[in-house]
């Protein structure tokens, strides 16, 4: 995995939810078994209520112009 970024975003039963956004390493598209396997290494590792219910392969995560995700504009791309 190249990079990541952890956001909130709108849920009906609990207000908001954490949603992981991680980006693939260059030459590898992702899949849902690597989000499972992202998943189970952070089981071992965090209490299981800190582990995001969702977890995003995205190939092009926006930046700011100093090379920072832009979250706010990761939020509207997912739907905030």
């Amino acid at each position: 995995m190249r990079d990541c970024a952890v956001i909130g975003l709108p849920d009906p039963e609990y207000g908001q939810t954490v949603v992981a956004v991680v980006e693939p390493a260059d030459g590898t598209a992702g899949s849902d078994d690597d989000a499972a396997a992202i998943r189970d290494h952070l089981r071992e590792r965090i209490a299981g209520f800190k582990v995001p219910r969702r977890i995003v392969l995205d190939t092009d995560m926006p930046r700011e112009d100093s090379g920072k995700v832009f979250k706010t504009r990761l939020r509207a791309r997912l739907g905030s």
